[in-house]
């Protein structure tokens, strides 16, 4: 048994297909299908049924699975301790940010990442939080930056920093008058929010939910990002909020619709997060100081209350 079939079998069982992994491992379906044959030979068991349309795995197949997940991860785990051990900082980094934060935050922090790190190479997608969550459970993501808490016992979280939520208000609308706002002047039936999916749009839910408001709609308008919110906040079809960051590139006359919450602000917590076996954890160290230091001095907000991503 080798590590190398143990990387195959993983492969077949993502892609449920033979030349898919194989071409997924960089080798050739012949020598992919021989290794796993060779495989299940030395086991004396079958680890996929090849007579199912995709591919499945067997009863001991999916248990042989899960083990080689953490035989894999584990002997990646020794390239990593000598990489520490030599003071390297370098290779490949796979990183997720969801939606609502990548546009905003990464061009903050890469030019200044890549010029410090020059010999790691960022692959960098944007991913939803379900998405990143189970890559990173899968290996298929070296790290995330993703709004948390998450309460998952796979994966570590470190807070990279506290986002206030910022009310966004047209002209004659009921709260324009007012210079600060509070939780309980939100109404969920006048406002305008992120498409299903976004973990933005639960926590904005779940603060409207703490509110209780309740009533129906004259209708109901969801948008897949904040550009196109702001747009239709502009035209008066109501109200809506958003993640601080993003108000820093709003124009000049924007700029005169945003009402910040009194303190606490309520807030999203945005964190690195990465797999419990902590592989390239020297690298997740440098990701994470340079962001925290340079949202340091973006964000100056002490007082929050933090709205949980998780819908409740």
């Amino acid at each position: 048994m080798t590590i190398t079939q143990l990387k195959y079998v993983l492969a077949v069982a993502e892609h449920q297909n033979f030349t898919k992994a194989a071409e997924k491992c960089f080798v050739t379906q012949p020598t992919l299908s021989m290794q796993i044959q060779k495989l299940e030979d030395q086991l004396a068991i079958q680890i996929f049924d090849r007579s199912k349309k995709p591919i499945e795995l067997t009863e001991v197949g999916r248990k042989i699975v899960n083990q080689a997940k953490n035989i894999v991860n584990e002997a990646d785990r020794i390239t990593d301790i000598v990489d520490q051990q030599k003071g390297f900082i370098g290779g490949e980094f796979k990183l997720g940010i969801i939606p609502t934060v990548m546009p905003t935050l990464l061009p903050m922090f890469l030019k200044t990442f890549i010029k410090r790190y020059p010999k790691i190479k960022l692959k960098i997608e944007e991913l939803n939080t379900e998405e990143i969550i189970q890559r990173i459970k899968d290996g298929h993501l070296d790290a995330a930056i993703a709004a948390t808490p998450l309460k998952n016992e796979h994966i570590k979280e470190r807070v990279l920093f506290y986002e206030p939520f910022v009310g966004y208000i047209p002209n004659n609308h009921r709260l324009t008058s007012k210079k600060t706002l509070e939780i309980s002047d939100l109404d969920i039936n006048d406002m305008l929010l992120l498409e299903d999916g976004h973990c933005f749009r639960d926590g904005v839910l779940n603060l409207c939910k703490a509110n209780k408001t309740a009533g129906q709609n004259e209708f109901q308008l969801e948008s897949g990002s904040f550009e196109m919110l702001v747009k239709l906040t502009n035209e008066g079809m109501g109200m809506t909020l958003l993640p601080y960051l993003h108000t820093l590139d709003l124009k000049e006359k924007e700029q005169q619709n945003l009402h910040y919450f009194n303190e606490p602000s309520p807030a999203r917590e945005v964190s690195l997060i990465y797999h419990k076996s902590e592989l390239k954890i020297q690298i997740s160290d440098a990701l994470h100081n340079i962001i925290s230091g340079i949202i340091r001095g973006a964000i100056a907000f002490q007082n929050v209350q933090i709205i949980s991503p998780i819908a409740t």
